[in-house]
C-alpha cells in the first residue's frame, strides 16, 4: 500500500485528530488571508491617498515667475502645480458686492483713492482651481459650469462666486469685462463656472476686493496679459510623498538660482490620511509573521505527539520494509491534505475578519482615515496556500527527523 493511500485511511480512522488539525489550519488560513487582505487594502488606499491628497510644496521668492514656475512644474517629481498671480481689477459693466457693515469714519472715501481695491474685484490668476485649498477641502464647490483647469491657460475665462453672479444676473456662458488697475486695458472674459463659498463675510468693514464673493479666478496668463505682471506671489506644487520634497528643493534651487526663495512643505493632510493606513499595514505584516511562526510551532508539536502515539504503527511498517522517508511523507500528506478545505472555508470568512479588524484599528487613530476597500484576489489565496504548504513541511519534516532514528526491533521489543 502506498503512503498516500495510508495517509487517507489514517485521516478517516483518526477523526478527532483530523478535526483538530483541520480546525487549527482553518484558524491559521483565516488569519493569514485576513492579514493579506488588510495589507493589500491599506496599500491600495495609501496609493489612492497619495494620488488624491499628495503633499503641497509652496515656493515664494523674487525670482519666481510664471516661466520658472512652469519649468519647476515640468519636473517628474511634480504631479500638478498652481501659481497664484493676484491683482485688484476694475469691473466693466459688473457691480461688485459691498460689505453690509457700515464704513468707519476714518476710512478713505472711494473717490479719494486710486486703489481699485476699494471698489473693484480681486482677480486671482491660477492654473488649476481644484488645487486651491478651499476647493480641495470641499469648502468651496462648483455649482454651475465647470472648474478651471490647465487646459484653459490660453483662454479668457473666469470663475465667479454665486452671490456676485446673482447680483449681476449672470450665469455660466455669459461674458464679463475686466479692466486693468490703471483702467487702460479692458478684456472680455467668458464665465465658465460658478462656485459657492459658504464662509460668512467679515464682521468688520473691508474693501470690496477683500470680500469672499468678489474673488474672481482666471488663468494666470490672462491675468498677466491684463497688466498684472508675471511674478506670482506663490506657487504650489503637489508631489506624491514627503520623501520627494528634498529632491524638489534641489530642483527649485537650480531653476530659481541659489537659495533666495522660501520652500515650505505642507504634509499635514497627507500624514493624517496615510500614516494611520501605514500603521495598519505594518500591523498586518507583523501579524502574518506571528501567525506563520505560531502555526508551524503548534502543528509541529501536534505532529510530534502523533508520532509518539503511533510508534507501534511505525515499527510494524518499518519491519515490513517500508522506507523511513515514506513514513515522513505520509505525515506530510496527512497534514497538507487538510490545507485545501481549510483554505476554502477561510476564503468565506477572511474578508469579514479583515474589514472588522480594519475598522477597529483605524478607530484608534487620532485622525481616522476611511475604511480601506477589502478585495480578495487570486494572488492572496496563492500566497496563503504557499505559506500553508511551508508550515506543513516544517511541521512534519522537523518532527519527522525522529523517525529516522527509529529501529523496528527496539520498538517491537518495547511493545512486548
Amino acid at each position: 500500500m502506498n503512503f498516500v493511500k495510508r495517509a487517507a485511511l489514517s485521516l478517516v480512522a483518526r477523526r478527532a485528530k483530523t478535526a483538530l488539525l483541520l480546525g487549527i489550519f482553518l484558524v491559521i488560513c483565516t488569519l493569514l488571508l485576513g492579514g493579506f487582505l488588510l495589507q493589500g487594502a491599506t496599500s491600495r488606499q495609501e496609493a489612492e491617498a497619495q494620488r488624491r491628497i499628495g503633499v503641497d510644496v509652496t515656493v515664494r521668492g523674487d525670482r519666481l515667475t510664471l516661466a520658472t514656475a512652469a519649468a519647476l512644474g515640468s519636473s517628474p517629481l511634480v504631479e500638478r502645480y498652481n501659481p497664484l498671480l493676484r491683482g485688484a481689477a476694475k469691473p466693466s459693466g459688473l457691480t461688485p458686492l459691498t460689505s453690509d457693515v457700515p464704513k468707519p469714519d476714518d476710512a478713505k472715501p472711494d473717490d479719494a483713492t486710486d486703489d481699485p481695491g476699494h471698489n473693484g474685484l480681486m482677480l486671482n490668476g491660477i492654473r488649476d482651481s481644484e488645487m486651491l485649498l478651499d476647493f480641495a477641502s470641499g469648502r468651496s464647490r462648483i455649482v454651475a459650469g465647470r472648474a478651471l483647469t490647465e487646459k484653459d491657460a490660453g483662454r479668457r475665462v473666469v470663475l465667479l462666486e454665486r452671490r456676485l453672479a446673482d447680483k449681476n444676473e449672470l450665469k455660466a456662458g455669459d461674458t464679463v469685462g475686466l479692466r486693468s488697475s490703471d483702467g487702460r486695458r479692458t478684456e472680455t472674459f467668458e464665465i465658465i463656472g460658478l462656485y459657492e463659498d459658504p464662509r460668512p463675510d467679515p464682521s468688520q468693514w473691508v474693501a470690496p476686493s477683500e470680500l469672499i464673493a468678489n474673488q474672481v479666478y482666471a488663468p494666470a496668463p490672462a491675468v498677466s496679459a491684463l497688466g498684472f505682471g508675471t511674478k506670482p506671489s506663490t506657487a504650489v506644487f503637489k508631489i506624491g510623498s514627503p520623501e520627494r520634497a528634498e529632491r524638489l528643493h534641489a530642483e527649485a534651487a537650480r531653476v530659481l538660482g541659489g537659495d533666495g526663495f522660501r520652500f515650505d512643505v505642507n504634509d499635514k493632510a497627507f500624514r493624517d490620511q496615510v500614516l494611520p493606513l501605514r500603521r495598519v499595514g505594518a500591523f498586518a505584516g507583523s501579524l502574518l509573521w506571528l501567525i506563520a511562526l505560531s502555526g508551524a510551532v503548534i502543528l509541529g508539536l501536534i505532529v510530534l505527539l502523533t508520532i509518539k502515539d503511533r510508534r507501534d504503527e511505525l515499527g510494524m511498517l518499518l519491519a515490513l520494509g517500508e522506507k523511513k522517508w515514506k513514513l515522513i511523507a505520509q505525515h506530510t500528506v496527512e497534514v497538507t491534505a487538510l490545507l485545501l478545505p481549510a483554505l476554502a472555508v477561510a476564503a468565506l470568512g477572511a474578508q469579514s475578519f479583515a474589514e472588522e479588524a480594519g475598522e477597529t484599528l483605524l478607530a484608534r487613530e487620532e485622525h481616522t482615515a476611511s475604511l480601506p476597500e477589502v478585495r480578495m484576489e487570486a494572488a492572496d489565496l496563492g500566497r496563503v496556500a504557499g505559506i500553508g504548504l511551508g508550515i506543513s513541511l516544517v511541521a512534519t519534516v522537523v518532527p519527522g527527523v525522529g523517525i529516522l532514528r527509529l529501529h523496528p526491533r527496539s520498538i517491537l521489543t518495547d511493545t512486548e
